[in-house]
């Protein structure tokens, strides 16, 4: 598949980096500091936050720190600063990016993560550095999950969907790429190394990028 591509669009959470860290962050973290602030049981707190998240899933709010700062009276970088330490790549993930980096093609970080976010985890990773052009819902206006993104994609980047391999952890993105005309999509089986890979028969899946440079040699 990568031999005859022309450009590369990787996901970020769950596709390069470890989405234990998120889930952590907005399942143990996140409901804890809410119940403090408010001073909630902890279990009544998670229970406003999700609601007030799944209102939103797949909007580019759900995505968006500040809106969830301002929505539930935290400073929600800082609490993402504070754990830091727990951002990593998933396994292989960045040699992988060395590797697709040196190659002729395009490679673009396409990703739903709010801005300070990315900034966060460059910080420690150094992610960013690999790509030749970073491409985030929050700059677009519009998430991934929606045809519009993928319209101002093709306006910035006029690539070949037929030569494109888009990679990501979200099936409901894969999903809008799809009906947008991208041909070779890549589902990413287990983005959170703390649960076991997920079966996935819509798309061709690996449980990590690092497989597909085996499995195009």
């Amino acid at each position: 598949m990568l031999q005859e591509c022309e450009t590369l669009m990787l996901d970020m959470d769950g596709t390069l980096l470890d989405l234990a860290y998120d889930n952590y962050m907005w399942l143990e973290v996140v409901p804890a500091a809410y119940a403090t602030r408010h001073e909630l049981p902890e279990g009544l707190a998670r229970e406003q936050l999700y609601a007030h998240m799944n209102a939103l899933r797949g909007q580019l709010d759900w995505y968006c720190l500040d809106h969830w700062s301002e929505r539930f009276d935290l400073d929600i970088a800082d609490l993402h600063r504070s754990e830091n330490h727990r951002i990593g790549y998933l396994p292989g993930a960045e040699q992988f990016l060395q590797q697709v980096a040196s190659s002729n093609m395009r490679v673009l970080l396409v990703t739903n993560s709010h801005r300070t976010t990315l900034d966060i985890k460059h910080e420690v990773t150094g992610v960013a550095d690999f790509f030749d052009a970073i491409y985030t819902s929050h700059d677009v206006g519009q998430p991934k999950e929606d045809q519009a993104f993928w319209q101002d994609l093709m306006r910035q980047e006029n690539f070949d969907p037929a030569r494109t391999v888009f990679v990501d952890d979200n099936l409901h993105v894969l999903e809008s790429a799809g009906l947008f005309g991208l041909a070779n999509l890549v589902a990413v089986a287990q983005p959170d190394t703390r649960e076991p890979a997920r079966s996935i028969d819509s798309y061709q899946s690996v449980e990590r990028v690092s497989q597909m440079v085996s499995a195009d040699a």
